[in-house]
C-alpha cells in the first residue's frame, strides 16, 4: 500500500474554493480563461495560483456580482494592464507583427534558401573538372561499389 501512496499524493491537486453562487463561478472562470496571468509564463489567470491571478480573479468575481457585463470587465482589465493581458490578442495594428512576424520570417528564409541553391547550382554548373579530378572520382566510385558487393 505504501508503494501507491507516494503517487497518489503527486497525483492531488489544490481544490478550488466552492461558490455560493455556481452560475457566478462559471462565469469567473469562464472569464478567467480569457484574462492572461502576468507573472507567469503562458498562462490564464484560471491555471495560475499567483497571487496576482487570484487578485484579478476576485476583482473578475467582484464586477461580475456587481452586474458589468464580460465586455466592461475585458475593456477594464486591458485599460489598467494593457492588450498583455488578454490571452488571444485581437488583431490590431499593435498587434500585427504578433500575428504576421512568424510568416514573414518563413517567407524571408525560404526566399534566403531558394537563393543559395540557385547560387551554388550556377557555381557547380560552371565549374570545370580536369581530367585528374575525374579520374580520382572514378577511382572512389568504384572502390565504394567494390566494398558493397
Amino acid at each position: 500500500m505504501s508503494l501507491f501512496a507516494p503517487g497518489a499524493m503527486l497525483s492531488a491537486q489544490e481544490a478550488r474554493p466552492v461558490a455560493q453562487d455556481p452560475v457566478l463561478e462559471k462565469k469567473v472562470i469562464t472569464l478567467s480563461n480569457e484574462l492572461r496571468c502576468l507573472v507567469c509564463q503562458n498562462q490564464t489567470i484560471a491555471d495560475s495560483n499567483a497571487e496576482l491571478a487570484v487578485d484579478l480573479r476576485n476583482q473578475v468575481r467582484k464586477q461580475l456580482s456587481e452586474g458589468k457585463s464580460d465586455r466592461e470587465i475585458l475593456d477594464y482589465m486591458v485599460q489598467r494592464y494593457g492588450e498583455f493581458v488578454l490571452y488571444r490578442p485581437p488583431l490590431s495594428y499593435k498587434t500585427i507583427l504578433l500575428w504576421a512576424g512568424p510568416f514573414a520570417l518563413l517567407l524571408i528564409a525560404m526566399f534566403i534558401l531558394v537563393q543559395q541553391i540557385r547560387v551554388r547550382q550556377k557555381r557547380l554548373a560552371s565549374e570545370e573538372f580536369d581530367q585528374t579530378d575525374l579520374s580520382r572520382a572514378r577511382k572512389l566510385l568504384d572502390s565504394s561499389t567494390g566494398d558493397r558487393s
